[in-house]
């Protein structure tokens, strides 16, 4: 690394130290980070709560496929279930769905679902509850669009049938929805099969745990108070005063706030990917030389560490490095010698400069930083980029209209991995325009392969060698918690408490 971007590292090491974060999805919102994000063990100097509690808006419907993001949904985590769960790896596991079959001539999933399991008013799951909440998802906000290839959902005596319009042999990944009880709708809490139940008391609310859960008991305790928190600020007075202990968070979202008092905090792995686009039709971009030298430019665990405060993994493939499907033995090391060989090889270091743009959201301080990172590190030779920071609306049509040269993005990918929006031949997000037979070709390859691990490393392979985007990172979310007042917290970035049974919670001693 030269001299410049050795300063540079340094002093947004320094800054970053600085910076932190709490959060809504979407809109992320980011919240004072706090020091020390390993789990802490109890302590004997800290004064734990009376009771457990958690934030959420009282007159606020808690029905999972229409709440508001946030704390509304943390709560909802406790209350309801899908068919498949997300694991750490971000891999589908089976929850409400015993076990599944696929026919791949017809694109039809039979899904038989777990016997035993009963909502929280003792009424037994069926196949019509399910595919009821699968339909109301396929018209949400939240879940229309990973179902948009649904053809038809049908309802039999324990099972569920699912028709495609289109392969997708990782169709599991995206039902992680969860299923509320046909009929109850209407109500603010619709009734759902998961370990807790919302309770009225008094002038207000609280969860309890459910003896005949599915699960088998082992919830960390009995009962946990609902605190009403009508807006962002509320909740976080709450806990920063530790009225509440637990809030979620993404601490390298917009606009900045703080959180004070003894508190921890743990990342959780998603599917948010930041990238470098590329407008592929402008003409130095075309040559993929270029492309491919501007990736080896790139050290990413330095942008993760001292960017973006290690809330994320360095990925060099638009797939989380913690997914079973990254192809790990295609990573290059980085280094500056290697950089500047493959920018020699493009033509890149010939003493002839050319300027190019970034564009970035002016909207958040940390993609600001990092476009201001990479923009340096980049413009070591012929090339020299220049930041351009928009506000969201003027950054979103200058993307649309193709006005850009580069720009720094962030996208949810689905838990498929579909990356068709991104880099396909017309796909919805692929701002630079890149059209490419064999990438398309690849694409549905993936889709319909019964060897997924094999066919992303083919398409990974091509994209690296095409390169018309620069995969950086995959964001994390964070759960953050009062100091020693939970132990063994594993959580998901849809589950704060995705391991709930091994979660231990520690309150006063009666």
């Amino acid at each position: 690394m030269n001299k410049r971007l050795l300063n540079l590292a340094c002093l947004l090491t320094a800054i970053c130290v600085l910076l932190s974060g709490c959060w809504e999805d979407p809109p992320m919102d980011a919240a004072a980070v706090p020091s020390g994000g390993e789990e802490t063990e109890a302590d004997t100097s800290v004064i734990l709560p009376a009771q457990f509690s958690l934030p959420y808006v009282p007159d606020q419907t808690l029905d999972p496929l229409t709440c508001a993001d946030g704390m509304q949904q943390v709560v909802g985590s406790l209350l309801y279930e899908g068919l498949f769960r997300l694991d750490r790896q971000l891999e589908p596991q089976p929850c409400l769905c015993q076990s599944y079959s696929y026919d791949a001539a017809s694109l039809t999933y039979t899904f038989v679902l777990r016997s035993g399991v009963t909502f929280s008013d003792g009424t037994p799951l069926s196949a019509a509850d399910a595919a009821d909440s699968l339909r109301r998802a396929q018209s949400s906000p939240r879940y229309g669009s990973r179902l948009a290839s649904v053809a038809s959902i049908s309802a039999g005596e324990g099972t569920l049938t699912v028709t495609l319009s289109a392969p997708n042999t990782g169709f599991p990944a995206l039902l992680d929805i969860p299923i509320v009880k046909s009929g109850s709708e209407s109500s603010l809490t619709p009734l759902g099969t998961g370990p807790y139940v919302l309770v009225q008391e008094g002038d207000g609310a609280c969860l309890t745990a459910r003896a005949d859960w599915w699960g088998g008991g082992g919830q960390p305790v009995e009962r946990i108070a609902l605190s009403a928190a009508r807006d962002r600020d509320a909740m976080l007075y709450q806990f920063s005063s530790h009225a509440v202990q637990l809030i979620t968070s993404n601490l390298i979202g917009t606009d900045p706030i703080s959180a004070t008092g003894n508190v921890s905090y743990r990342d959780a792995d998603t599917t948010v990917l930041h990238f470098i686009g590329i407008n592929t039709r402008r003409t130095l971009f075309q040559d993929s030389a270029v492309r491919r030298a501007l990736s080896r430019g790139i050290n990413r665990d330095m942008l993760v560490s001292a960017v973006l405060s290690g809330h994320g993994r360095a990925a060099q493939a638009p797939v989380s490095p913690v997914s079973p499907l990254y192809p790990v033995s295609q990573d290059v090391l980085y280094s500056y010698d290697g950089f500047a060989s493959v920018m020699a090889e493009a033509g890149l270091a010939s003493g002839q400069t050319q300027t190019v743009t970034l564009l970035v959201n002016a909207e958040n301080s940390f993609k600001v930083s990092a476009a201001e990172y990479l923009a340096e590190a980049l413009s070591a030779f012929d090339l020299q980029i220049q930041v351009e920071a928009l506000p969201w609306a003027e950054y979103s049509a200058a993307l649309a209209a193709g006005n850009f040269d580069l720009y720094y993005g962030e996208v949810r990918l689905t838990a498929d991995w579909n990356l068709s929006p991104l880099v396909g031949t017309g796909g919805a997000l692929n701002y630079g325009g890149w059209a490419d037979a064999r990438t398309d070709e690849l694409l549905a390859a993936f889709a319909s392969a019964s060897d997924r691990t094999a066919a992303m490393a083919n398409l990974c392979s091509h994209l690296a060698e095409q390169a018309p985007i620069l995969p950086l990172c995959f964001g994390a979310s964070s759960v953050l918690y009062q100091t020693g007042v939970i132990t063994g917290l594993a959580p998901t970035a849809a589950e704060p408490f995705y391991d709930l049974t091994s979660c231990q919670i520690h309150l006063q001693e009666a």
